[in-house]
Parts: C-alpha cells; sequence; structure tokens
C-alpha cells in the first residue's frame, strides 16, 4: 500500500503552453525546485482498500456522452481503470491507435523507472589531460549546471560550475604553474543532436532544443527564446570563468574537434560534482514537458543497458523494455522517446498499462513519477484548468500528465472517486475539430475528470 499512499500524494507559444491548437507538444513551463511543504503532502491521504469499486454502467452513465462529444472529434480512446486491482472498468476506443503527443513520455518514463536507480546522479568531473597543463571537462548527462554555486534544494542547479572550480583550484597548484588549456569530453552517450523526426523550425523557435549531454540551468528552451545551437560551449565559457575566478588561468578550447576525444583513462579526478537524482530529472521533464530532456533520460539509460544512441534505438529500447514487462504494444508506433514526432499512435490502453506498472507492476519506481504530475487547478500544465463550474470539482484532486499537437489534446492520470476509490483514466483524441479547436476538446477532458472524481459511479 506504500506506492498508492504516494501515488496520491503569438500563436506557437500559446500552443507551446498546451492552451491552443499547434504543431508542438511542450506544455506548461515550471520552475522546478526540490519539492517543499505542502507540496511534499500527498493530495489526500492513502487510498481506502474498502471503498467501493465504480462499476462499468456507472462510468458509462457518468463518461459516454462526453466520450462522443463532437468537441472531441470522431477519433477517442477512454481508459478508466481501479488502480488497486489493475481492473478494467470502462474503456471507449480503448484499443484505437491515436497520436499520444506528450503523453507518450510516459511509456519512456515507465522503460527508465523498469530498468534504472532513479535515485543515481549525474557526475559532472574534470580530469587531468594529457598534458600537464591540459584540463578536461567530463559531460555525464547532466543538462540542467549552474553556472554559479550549486542549490542542493533545486533539481534545475543542483550541480555549480563554481563549486567545481573551486576543486579544481585546490587540486591543480601540484600539477605545475602557469595557464591550462580546458577542453571538453563529450563522448557518453553520444548520440543526435537532433531526432531526424523533428522539425528544426521547432527547434528555432524554442519550442525544443538539441539532445547533448551537457548544459546550463536557465538554457532549456523557451518559446521564441531558443536554447544556444551548442549549449556545451556555453559551459566551457562559464566554467572558464569560474576557474578565473578562483585563480586558476584557463584559455577554453571551443571548437567541436575535441569533443569526441575521451580523456585519458584512468585519469587523476581533480573535481566533481552531482546532479539531482534521476529520478527528479525525469519528473522534471515530465511536468516541463521538455522533449530534449525527456530523450536525454532515455538515451542515458538505453546506453547503460548497451543499447544504441541514436533516436530510433532508444525508441526500440523503451518499446523492448516494456514489452519485456508485459506490455502488449499492439497498435504502438514510436518514432521517439518524447512524443514530439509526426506519425506516433498509442492506443489509450497501453498508456494505461503503463502507469499500472507503477502502481501495481514492476515498475514501482515510477509510483513517485506518477506521484508528481501536475495538479488539476493548482500546478504546472493544470494549474489554469479545472476553473469551471462542471470540471472544479476534480481541483486539488486529480493529477495528469497533459498532451497537445495539432488536432490532439490528452490527459492522463490519476484522481480519486467522491468514496474514495483510486483511479486511473487515459484520455485521448486526435481529430479534434478546427472549430472548437483545443479549448473546446479541454472542456470537455477536465469535464471527464471531474465526472470520475464527483460520483461514485455504482
Amino acid at each position: 500500500m506504500t506506492s498508492v499512499a504516494a501515488l496520491l500524494i503569438g500563436y506557437g507559444a500559446a500552443d507551446a503552453y498546451d492552451r491552443v491548437p499547434g504543431v508542438l507538444t511542450i506544455d506548461e513551463e515550471v520552475t522546478r525546485q526540490a519539492p517543499q511543504a505542502p507540496a511534499t503532502a500527498p493530495v489526500l491521504p492513502a487510498a481506502s482498500t474498502e471503498a467501493p469499486v465504480p462499476t462499468r454502467a456507472g462510468l458509462t452513465a457518468a463518461l459516454e456522452e462526453d466520450a462522443e462529444a463532437k468537441a472531441l472529434g470522431e477519433r477517442v480512446g477512454v481508459v478508466v481503470r481501479d488502480a488497486l486491482t489493475g481492473e478494467t472498468l470502462y474503456s471507449h476506443g480503448g484499443d484505437r491507435p491515436i497520436t499520444p503527443a506528450s503523453t507518450a513520455k510516459l511509456l519512456t518514463a515507465a522503460a527508465v523507472a523498469q530498468t534504472a536507480d532513479l535515485s543515481r546522479v549525474m557526475t559532472t568531473q574534470v580530469v587531468a589531460g594529457d598534458r600537464p597543463d591540459e584540463l578536461v571537462l567530463v559531460a555525464a548527462g547532466d543538462t540542467m549546471l549552474a553556472r554559479g554555486e550549486g542549490d542542493p534544494t533545486a533539481v534545475e542547479g543542483r550541480a555549480g560550475l563554481a563549486d567545481l572550480a573551486r576543486q579544481v583550484a585546490a587540486s591543480v597548484p601540484a600539477k605545475g604553474e602557469g595557464s591550462y588549456s580546458l577542453r571538453l569530453d563529450m563522448t557518453y552517450a553520444h548520440g543526435e543532436r537532433y531526432p531526424p523526426t523533428w522539425e528544426m523550425a521547432d527547434v528555432a523557435a524554442g519550442y525544443t532544443q538539441g539532445v547533448t549531454m551537457i548544459g546550463l540551468a536557465g538554457e532549456r528552451p523557451k518559446p521564441f527564446e531558443p536554447s544556444p545551437k551548442f549549449p556545451e560551449r556555453s559551459v566551457l565559457k562559464a566554467f572558464a570563468k569560474e576557474l578565473r575566478a578562483v585563480g586558476v588561468a584557463v584559455e577554453a578550447d571551443t571548437s567541436t574537434k575535441q569533443w569526441q576525444t575521451p580523456a585519458p583513462e584512468d585519469a587523476e579526478v581533480l573535481g566533481a560534482v552531482d546532479s539531482a537524482p534521476l529520478g527528479d530529472v525525469l519528473a522534471v521533464a515530465l511536468d516541463d514537458s521538455d522533449n530534449a530532456l525527456t530523450e536525454n533520460v532515455a538515451r542515458q539509460v538505453a546506453a547503460v543497458h548497451g543499447v544504441g544512441t541514436s533516436t530510433a534505438a532508444v525508441s526500440d529500447w523503451v518499446q523492448q523494455t516494456l514489452a519485456g514487462a508485459g506490455i502488449d504494444l499492439t497498435g504502438v508506433t514510436l518514432k521517439d522517446s518524447s512524443g514530439l514526432s509526426s506519425g506516433q499512435k498509442v492506443p489509450a490502453r497501453v498508456i494505461s498499462d503503463v502507469m499500472q506498472l507503477g502502481i501495481t507492476g514492476s515498475a514501482k519506481e515510477m509510483t513517485s513519477i506518477l506521484a508528481e504530475l501536475p495538479v488539476a487547478g493548482l500546478t504546472g500544465t493544470l494549474h489554469e484548468r479545472f476553473d469551471t463550474d462542471d470540471s472544479r470539482s476534480a481541483a486539488g484532486l486529480a493529477r495528469a500528465k497533459t498532451g497537445t499537437l495539432t488536432g490532439t489534446s490528452a490527459l492522463a492520470g490519476t484522481t480519486t472517486t467522491a468514496d474514495g476509490r483510486l483511479l486511473t483514466y487515459v484520455l485521448l483524441a486526435d481529430r479534434v475539430p478546427s472549430t472548437t479547436g483545443t479549448l473546446g476538446a479541454r472542456a470537455v477532458l477536465d469535464r471527464m475528470v471531474a465526472d470520475l472524481t464527483d460520483c461514485g459511479c455504482r
């Protein structure tokens, strides 16, 4: 029961923030810090095992009319499950392949939780180079390094370049005197900077960025504020500045020619800083719907398991991992690990199965990730939703991962009935009519979640 208790606890910019239809699948940006009270407390107490289970007839009466609403269009998939038992209580087109948008990130999260230690940290190191005057900054996956001192309570900015510089300054005097050169080792989990199925216009507009294994806090993309093409250079320049501030004379080599040259084997470590735990980073990727960060995490974990680091190889690894965990992937077509690429299809039933892995299945570490999804009407991508008379009853109770593309609107998450029964739900629609658009579809989806929350549905 521990996992169930934990579970309870311009135009383009508008689309990127899940407000109007468009070509993107980024949701509301959230400034993520380590949870603080009351955010660490469950939204509700532990679900009651004695609470009555909704009936199929009750759920059909509550949901069927909305599932067939014109505002959702003609292709809809809905699955509602009892979280405690995994029993499917209601399905409307649940096996129909539908564009998942950002809810596809839940599949990646489950594959990561199934195979990785979510408490693992990413350690960025500086080591001695081949020459006495060479320093090598070794990337290890952390794309949210703080320019100055790290914040031990933060997720973004946990590891600080100023802290790393002080360690190096304490180590290098014995290595010689004079100026040092600083280069970068980017061999860790090296792969495609841009998935070939992504639209480069989205990158240029600041709706996503290249997938890399090092970067700075505060440089993740925002609509109309794209990230640097080479975040690695930003890190090198920022770190060289911090080294100079503590008395280490250094020149940074920002050319790309040595990035794939590994640091010497068994090189002396001159300094190291740790990121937030991998699970916390993954939670940020889900909450912010950060496509590049999701791809980053998936690529790292796939690489640990000896899988190729191309977008296609990592996507295949996600599917193979889920299949190995017993998920029936019939109807699934994935081209990336984040949901941004066009042409992807996932039945609502598959997303529901995947969430269940984090509650009663083998990916129990996913429970904490599900428990940190945005709360209806309060946080993240849901903070401006569930504020109408017919949806407000779910505010503060339901949690969900959102997904939005042109013609697609989706929610997948958890809620608790009026009788205290914990449910999971997946709501997908990918032929949303342009006449009513995302706002119309969103209103229907919010109302459906409120109906689940309101009723005993018996």
